[in-house]
Formats: C-alpha cells, structure tokens, sequence
C-alpha cells in the first residue's frame, strides 16, 4: 500500500491528476480509513477546483485520525476561499460585441463536463458510500 501511496503522492507532484485520482482510490477501496489516501483524494477534487467535495473529504479523514497535519492543512487554505460548486472549464474569453462562435447543429446550453470531472464525480459517488459520508 506504501508503494501506491507514493506512486500517487508523486503523479500529483507531477499534475497527474487522473492518475492519482487513480492510485489513491485504489488505496481508499482496499483500506477505507487510510487517513492519507481520503487527503490525496481531496488534494486532487481540490486542484480540480472541487473544494466542496474536497472540504467533505477532509472533514472525514479527520475523523478517521484527527491529528491529521495535511488535512487541517488543506482545510485551513480551503477556508480561506468561500465554498463553489465545480467550475467547468472555461471558454476564452470574447470580445465585447462579439457572439461566440458556433456550428450548425450545436446545441445551446452549458458545455458538458469535462471527462476528468465527470470521473472525478463517479469516483467521489462511490468513495461517499463506502466511507458512508454526505
């Protein structure tokens, strides 16, 4: 498990983030209350811009071991921005005056998610039932 850990701790080094979205989860599925794992998960919904879920991430790893450092740690920057739902990628910016540009048959409306938060969501889903949170 130590192994995987670091593997994970070094692709988010790397900005890595689908892969150690990967490698964490693996670690949370085969030990649910690996304190450092639940971080990591959050460390990546965090760089995702998902600080609701990741704030909710935390709380619980400090349940799971409350002098977890990196947790509070995390906790404490998150508290200092006000809490957001996901933010889609954003488009460039137009210029005033200026309709974006679209093809025939586009469909008006939100952008989709993008398929690492859309993955990102199913992984937080199933890490919500199996460490029972929110």
């Amino acid at each position: 498990m130590i192994e995987r850990l670091l593997a994970a701790e070094a692709a988010l080094s790397r900005d890595e983030l689908d892969h150690a979205q990967r490698l964490f989860g693996q670690v949370v599925e085969a030990d649910p209350r690996n304190a450092m794992a639940v971080v990591g998960l959050a460390q990546v919904l965090a760089r995702r811009g998902d600080t609701e879920a990741a704030r909710q991430l935390l709380a619980h790893a400090l349940e799971i071991d409350p002098d977890e450092a990196a947790a509070r740690r995390l906790l404490a920057e998150l508290e200092a921005v006000p809490a957001q739902a996901p933010v889609a990628a954003s488009a460039p910016a137009q210029p005033s005056g200026v309709a974006p540009a679209t093809h025939p048959g586009a469909a008006a409306g939100p952008p989709a998610p993008s398929r690492s938060r859309v993955e990102s969501r199913g992984l937080l889903a199933r890490l919500r039932r199996l460490l029972r949170i929110g």
